[in-house]
Parts: structure tokens; C-alpha cells; sequence
């Protein structure tokens, strides 16, 4: 959809050449919800492209660092790549969890894990993939240092976060402590009135149990 309020578009290469923040700027990173629907608010797009952020960083110790502008697609194939450490059980809720998404390769392509997160939207599978894994945010605010927020409490309601005009969500760290964890998934519809149908997923990562010590409760989380 074209953005007729739209005045400017500008390419930062960081968050830095930004000095001040105005009402009708929106940072863009896929735009493939941005571009869906008028935004008359708007008058100024900050692309995130030109960061040239990496979109993963791998640490078999550590876990998996997720960059905002990563990709579905690229975050996907990695979902699928041999090189994830073995013990990362849980690494199969990746492809699950994109896929639960039901978009076109176009729209993988575009659209961005940050963005999934920051749009709030029910249907959010990679909410879910961020919150089940333990997740934690790194945001970059407008002032001061960049602050870390858990996953489970980034969104806070439909299209709602805690994030404040102008911040950044930066990455999302997925700890290798979860991710050697047993994952199970689950996702189903549900219809009213066959009138809305709204997408839900689940998702729970366990640990291991072994004989000598008994197993912690499960981990979950769900987009509904």
C-alpha cells in the first residue's frame, strides 16, 4: 500500500544520526505490516536496514543472539541448518514457530523477527519462541544505557509493549541453558461466530528429567 502522509524516508547507518526523536517517526525494519494499512500518523520512516546488524551470532555455550532485523527467512533456515549444536534440543521450535506463521516466502523474506516481537499482534509466533526460550530483550533507548527486558514481559496487550516512543528493540538472547531443553508445541484456531478466526500457538520447553533428580516445572508461553 503506498503511504501518502509519508514525507521522508531516511537511511541511518546507527540509531546515533537520529539526535532527536519527533511524533510521526517510525522506525522501519521489514514494513510488511507498516505497508499494510494506512498510517496517517506518519510522517517520517527511519530505515534499519543500513545498521547492517549480523542476524545471528552462534555460542554453543551461551545460547543464540537474534538480531531485530533478522529476517523470518533467515532465522528460519538457520531453524534448519546442521551446524546447531546438538544439545540445543529445543533449536526445532525455530522452524515450528515460523512456521506457525502461515506467511507467504515473500513476506519471510521482508518481515523481521524484531518486528514480530514489537508489533504485539496475538497471532505473534516468535513472541511465543522468545518467551517459551527464555528470552531477554536488549532495548536501546533514546537516552542512557541500553536496558534488558525479559521476553515474557516485552508485550504487554495486543499492539501493545513496553517499549517508549523511539526505543529500540536490538536483539533478542535466546539462553543455551533453554534451548538444551525438550520442547513440545502446540497451536490450534478458534472461530466465533464464523465471522474471526484468530491463530493461537503454544509452546512448553522442559527439562531433561533424569533418575537422580526430579524435573522442574514446565516452561510455557501463548499468543492468543
Amino acid at each position: 500500500m503506498d503511504l501518502h502522509h509519508i514525507t521522508a524516508q531516511l537511511s541511518p547507518q546507527s540509531p546515533d544520526e537520529v539526535p532527536t526523536w519527533e511524533s510521526g517517526f517510525a522506525w522501519l525494519a521489514g514494513g510488511t505490516w507498516l505497508f499494510s494499512e494506512p498510517q496517517p500518523g506518519l510522517h517520517t520512516l527511519l530505515d534499519m536496514g543500513s545498521f547492517n546488524w549480523p542476524a545471528l551470532n552462534v555460542a554453543e555455550e551461551t545460547g543464540l543472539e537474534i538480531a531485530a532485523t533478522c529476517t523470518i527467512a533467515q532465522l528460519h533456515a538457520f531453524g534448519g541448518s546442521p551446524n546447531i549444536p546438538a544439545s540445543w534440543h529445543a533449536s526445532r521450535l525455530i522452524q515450528t514457530c515460523c512456521e506457525a506463521l502461515q506467511s507467504s516466502f515473500k513476506i519471510w523474506n521482508e518481515a523481521t523477527v524484531g518486528g514480530n516481537l514489537c508489533l504485539g499482534l496475538p497471532a505473534g509466533a516468535l513472541i511465543s519462541l522468545a518467551a517459551a526460550l527464555e528470552g531477554t530483550c536488549t532495548v536501546w533507548p533514546r537516552q542512557g544505557p541500553p536496558r534488558s527486558v525479559p521476553a515474557l514481559k516485552l508485550v504487554t496487550g495486543v499492539q501493545q509493549t513496553v517499549l517508549h516512543p523511539g526505543e529500540l528493540l536490538r536483539s533478542i538472547h535466546l539462553p543455551a541453558s533453554a534451548l538444551r531443553k525438550q520442547p513440545a508445541f502446540r497451536r490450534f484456531s478458534q472461530t466465533q461466530e464464523a465471522a474471526l478466526l484468530s491463530s493461537l500457538s503454544a509452546l512448553v520447553a522442559r527439562s531433561q528429567q533424569t533418575s537422580s533428580s526430579p524435573s522442574p516445572p514446565p516452561l510455557s508461553a501463548r499468543c492468543n
